[in-house]
């Protein structure tokens, strides 16, 4: 077995094993046990049900996968062969829906919603519908980027507006946009322009919109992919015509996001809204906007509690929140006299390479299900302090976002004239930590890196 540098410390290549397997295995057990309990539990199934075959299937894939993905998948291959499990959420799951041309009506946990679905968009129709607009992309960053891609490809008339010669406008000629023809300086981009796809940053949207108001003329609409500027407009200063359709699409992924499924022929979940309705047709403006940029299903919200969910989730469980846990659980480990490696590979490893694809998959009880009773119990006790300890913090984050106060706090600092350079610092010192360069090295030691 070869050595590896983990936060500092050399660990063999068999200490990486992870999991808690009762007494099957040690931590220091050799992978090649770890190979043969996988096999012979596929065997055993396999003559016990073929209900089991797609699992197994899956589990034959993860044969030579590190530790912390076989115990789960194993677990897994187990549990199908139970017979309620698959079955029953189908059966539950159908009751959720209701289909009517256009749309579905789902119970989400007893609330009746519309969800709004491509399927009501086909090609045809879509370029039917767009036929006399041009759509005016200002901005080239991610969202730019990714939407911008999928409405040419979609066959619409789309043109991108950006500063002549920078690094956005040298990018979308790396992308295939052409001077002259789709490609344009902001103001002519906006004068040509129905429909106005305002996706600069955010920070961006308050220092252009003097420039950018007055071209927004009767007959165009405004079209954002984040409610911030239109919300927060005391602080952005972006208080919009009074003449003009207002409408959002927010795909719930990053612009790369929604590219890859525009391009694997899925699209992404987005929520749509209306925030000014002059001419009686912006709703089903943004639909088709939503359906055109790569959504797949389209959920009706408002531009303020798009804002305010997305500000509260960012700094809560999708990234702040979540990086927070990560390194207070790190750093007791670690006090306690735990390796780097076996520090990672229990605090961030096993989550995202084994556990969350599982609640990602079918739900937090679905990820219990796969795990082992002293592992369930722990969690399940756990969860609860820990929901109380955190609810408070939630609750001060929700007001900090509705107050404002947390716009406040991006404009100020997105507007100093060091920004990139604070930020990069930023980035420099978290790559820095002891917990991420483990993880570098725990991520060089995956079977894809090999």
């Amino acid at each position: 077995m070869g050595w590896a540098e983990i936060g500092g410390c050399l660990v063999r290549g068999q200490e990486m094993c992870l999991g808690k397997t009762r007494n099957l295995c040690s931590r220091r057990t050799h992978l090649s046990i770890h190979l043969y309990i996988t096999l012979r539990s596929i065997k055993r199934i396999v003559m016990a049900s073929q209900r089991s075959s797609r699992a197994l299937r899956v589990a034959l894939r993860q044969a030579s996968a590190p530790r912390v993905q076989q115990r789960t998948f194993v677990s897994a291959v187990n549990a199908a062969s139970r017979p309620s499990v698959q079955p029953a959420q189908k059966a539950i799951a159908s009751s959720f829906v209701q289909q009517t041309r256009g749309a579905k009506t789902v119970d989400f946990a007893g609330d009746k919603e519309k969800v709004y679905e491509r399927n009501d968009w086909p090609h045809d129709k879509l370029l039917d519908y767009f036929k006399n607009d041009t759509l005016a992309l200002i901005g080239y960053g991610s969202q730019g980027h990714g939407q911008g891609l999928n409405l040419r490809d979609n066959g619409l008339n789309v043109i991108v507006g950006v500063r002549k010669d920078g690094a956005s406008w040298k990018e979308a000629i790396q992308d295939g946009w052409v001077p002259g023809k789709n490609l344009f300086e902001l103001d002519e981009a906006i004068q040509k322009g129905s429909i106005i796809m305002n996706l600069l940053s955010d920070a961006a949207q308050g220092e252009t919109w003097p420039r950018i108001q007055p071209m927004l003329t009767k007959g165009k609409t405004l079209y954002f992919s984040h409610g911030f500027s239109p919300v927060f407009k005391d602080q952005t200063k972006v208080d919009v015509p009074n003449d003009i359709d207002v409408i959002l699409v927010a795909p719930k992924g990053s612009g790369r996001t929604v590219r890859t499924l525009f391009r694997e022929g899925r699209g992404i979940n987005s929520s749509f809204a209306v925030f000014q309705d002059v001419t009686g047709k912006a709703e089903e403006r943004a639909v088709a906007m939503g359906v055109a940029v790569g959504s797949g299903y389209l959920y009706k919200t408002t531009f303020e509690k798009e804002v305010y969910s997305d500000l509260y989730g960012e700094r809560g469980c999708l990234m702040g929140g979540i990086h927070g846990m990560f390194l207070a659980q790190y750093e007791v480990l670690r006090e306690n006299g735990h390796s780097p490696s076996e520090a990672f590979n229990e605090t961030v490893e096993e989550a995202t390479q084994s556990l969350y694809p599982l609640i990602g998959q079918n739900g937090m009880d679905y990820m219990y299900a796969a795990c082992s009773t002293t592992a369930r119990r722990g969690a399940i006790d756990w969860s609860k302090r820990f929901k109380d300890s955190l609810k408070p913090v939630f609750e001060d984050l929700y007001e900090s976002v509705r107050s404002g106060k947390e716009t406040q706090r991006t404009m100020e600092y997105a507007s100093r004239p060091d920004y990139r350079q604070a930020f990069e610092k930023e980035m420099e010192e978290i790559r820095n930590m002891e917990i991420w360069r483990a993880g570098k090295a725990v991520r060089s030691l995956r079977p894809e890196n090999n």
